[in-house]
């Protein structure tokens, strides 16, 4: 996804530990920003961007559900209050957007404790998806709870997890629909669920099952998770997950009442997989599409990591005819191949303005030791075929001992990119959540 110029510039290091690393610029116009004051258990961020006054920026964070705000482009931000459910002692996987009418919202689980270890839907109590309002930016939410979908804790609930909130902002019959997709956890399996709200997120539709194919019941490789969706300009929804050793691609055209067959559009190795020092990884997809381009818009995009170098790696494929058929795998991250160094959590924006292609991982290719990690950006300028990579943080630390979550969060507009992450690691579990922005715009 990054610009066609190959910015990397090789130095060999003498010792014991010898390899080559790479040494990456900086993003221009690169800020970064601890959102936090102190350390807590901060992971798992999601960043949404305005439509109607892109100034307006929401970043969303768990534990419990957090969510700060910018009026200025990310020049300043402010913690926000009253945003995680009172009626659960947990919540988090929390992600966030903006609807048409430049309503921010958040989605997350909530629980009382979780059942087995990886094998949530045994002994798992009441338990539910959440979603939560804000008509003025993010600045205050309101008070309503409203629920996708809630489990009273009786024996045999299943436990619902990781959903990921779509809004579309198209011009088209189906502006202004939600969406959400998330994993439900049984004693027998694993099942892709879906939600949709017409209302401005006041109310949802009763789940439907989109995978024809369930998975295991564990929160391990051969699962069905890690949904995400992306709205064309003709309104189709476009949504991928992980199952096997696939990436499983379906679309709507009715707004989500109903959804094609799913297919998987590229092979990978497990997205499930083990990095020195983290708790767990993964390398769930991200679907992104440029809105330009006609009345459906532009290629969509699908990344991903898996460990087909033997280091993590992350991946992108596109699709120039809307879905039908999809490129051939392009590594994003350009230090070389089979050099150790491993590269996850990444995220994805397609820039609706610009139509740039932005990524952002952790990535470990500067420590001989493959260790400790840097967050890096990665960009492309032309449809996704190179990729610059830029260190958007300098300071490498160790993620040992800490639970880093799941995922990174990013966002895009008029050439303006938001990241969030969690950083600096601290016995206890704690972690401190910065932002980063980068400013491409004097680049064009």
């Amino acid at each position: 996804m990054y610009c066609h110029l190959l910015l990397a510039v090789f130095v060999t290091t003498i010792g014991a530990h010898a390899k080559s690393q790479t040494i990456l610029p900086k993003p221009p116009g690169a800020a970064v920003t601890d959102l936090t004051p102190k350390p807590g258990p901060f992971t798992e961020p999601g960043v949404s961007v305005n439509p109607l006054n892109p100034k307006h920026v929401v970043v969303v964070f768990q534990d419990n559900a957090n969510a700060a705000y910018s009026e200025d482009g990310g020049r300043t931000w402010e913690l926000a209050a009253g945003v995680a459910p009172k009626e659960y002692r947990i919540s988090g996987d929390v992600s966030t957007v903006f609807d048409n009418k430049g309503h921010a919202f958040i989605s997350c689980i909530a629980f009382d404790r979780l059942g087995t270890f990886n094998y949530w839907g045994h002994g798992a109590t009441r338990n539910g998806i959440f979603v939560r309002r804000s008509l003025d930016g993010g600045k205050t939410w309101e008070p309503e709870l409203r629920t996708v979908i809630a489990q009273p804790t009786k024996p045999g609930i299943p436990f619902e997890d990781k959903p990921y909130i779509v809004a579309d902002t198209s011009k088209s019959k189906y502006a202004g629909n939600l969406y959400m997709g998330w994993t439900r956890w049984t004693l027998t399996d694993s099942r892709m669920l879906f939600s949709r709200s017409t209302d401005d997120g006041l109310s949802w539709s009763q789940p439907i099952e989109i995978s024809q194919v369930r998975g295991l019941p564990r929160d391990d490789n051969g699962a069905v998770e890690g949904f995400d969706g992306a709205v064309g300009p003709d309104g189709t929804l476009y949504a991928v997950w992980a199952l096997n050793n696939h990436i499983v691609f379906t679309e709507s055209k009715d707004g989500g009442r109903t959804f094609s067959r799913t297919r998987n559009i590229v092979e990978t190795a497990p997205t499930m997989f083990a990095i020195e020092g983290m708790d767990r990884a993964n390398g769930f997809p991200q679907i992104a599409l440029d809105p330009r381009g006609g009345a459906k818009g532009g290629p969509i995009y699908v990344t991903w990591s898996d460990y087909r170098n033997g280091e993590v790696d992350i991946f992108l494929i596109v699709s120039r005819d809307h879905g039908r058929h999809w490129s051939a795998p392009i590594k994003v991250n350009n230090d070389p191949v089979h050099d150790g160094a491993e590269h996850f959590f990444q995220w994805l924006a397609v820039d609706p303005a610009s139509g740039a292609v932005n990524v952002v991982f952790y990535d470990r290719r500067e420590d001989p030791r493959n260790r400790t990690q840097i967050v890096v950006l990665a960009r492309s300028d032309d449809g996704g075929s190179t990729f610059a990579n830029y260190a958007w943080t300098s300071q490498p630390f160790n993620p040992e001992g800490v639970f880093m979550g799941d995922y990174l969060g990013l966002a895009a507009w008029g050439n303006r990119v938001y990241g969030a992450w969690p950083s600096r690691p601290v016995p206890g579990g704690k972690t401190v959540l910065q932002i980063g922005v980068a400013d491409f715009s004097s680049k064009q």
